[in-house]
């Protein structure tokens, strides 16, 4: 029976694969894109605020405290397993008020998405990104809501061993694990086409 539940719900894993393609093809036309405007007239290149910086370490520790509650849910400890789940929630949280702080920097720079078009693929860029970091946390509060209803051991034993909230929670973790890889891939791709503003703005 168990094998029954497990494969009907195969097609999870195969539609959040389908996912992953999709988003790195549109990130690649974009970064394709990105190299062929660059050469146009009319583009500036721009220096990234400093606090992108700051929220690609915060979103790599999230995938380090997402790491910590999967192998506290293999091993039973279930009351780690909340804490570095909301830990994680919490630091995905700030990942994006961080984007956010990043972007107010560069408008009070008079970096819009008007204008100078190296400007505007930074904002496109990191925006569609968080687009995707919303939905990770979306699937992340889903797994914690369902942790904390499960406080006492037992209910959270049955919880842990039943297929497809096993797979539910392997698959929100390659999600998450994938959209921390892309920013840093991303941020990478930017960092060596822009640099770093190391001015410190509010």
């Amino acid at each position: 029976m168990s094998n029954f539940v497990t494969k009907r719900r195969e097609p999870f894993r195969f539609m959040v694969w389908m996912g992953i393609a999709s988003s790195v093809m549109i990130f690649t036309i974009l970064l394709v894109a990105y190299v062929v405007r660059r050469t146009g007239p009319g583009w500036t290149d721009i220096k990234l605020p400093n606090v992108f910086l700051i929220s690609t370490g915060v979103i790599l520790l999230s995938s380090f405290t997402l790491k910590n509650a999967i192998q506290a849910f293999r091993h039973e400890r279930f009351g780690n397993y909340r804490t570095n789940i909301a830990t994680t929630l919490g630091l995905g949280t700030l990942f994006i008020l961080l984007q956010a702080w990043g972007w107010r920097q560069m408008f009070r720079s008079g970096i819009g998405l008007k204008g100078n078009p190296a400007g505007g693929f930074v904002y496109i860029i990191s925006g569609i990104h968080l687009l995707h970091i919303l939905v990770g946390l979306i699937f992340l509060a889903i797994i914690l809501s369902e942790a904390m209803r499960r406080r006492l051991y037992v209910d959270s034993f049955v919880y842990s061993v039943n297929p497809p909230n096993r797979l539910k929670i392997q698959l929100i973790t390659l999600y998450w694990h994938f959209v921390d890889i892309l920013w840093l891939a991303l941020f990478a791709f930017l960092l060596v086409h822009h640099g770093l503003d190391l001015r410190l703005s509010l």
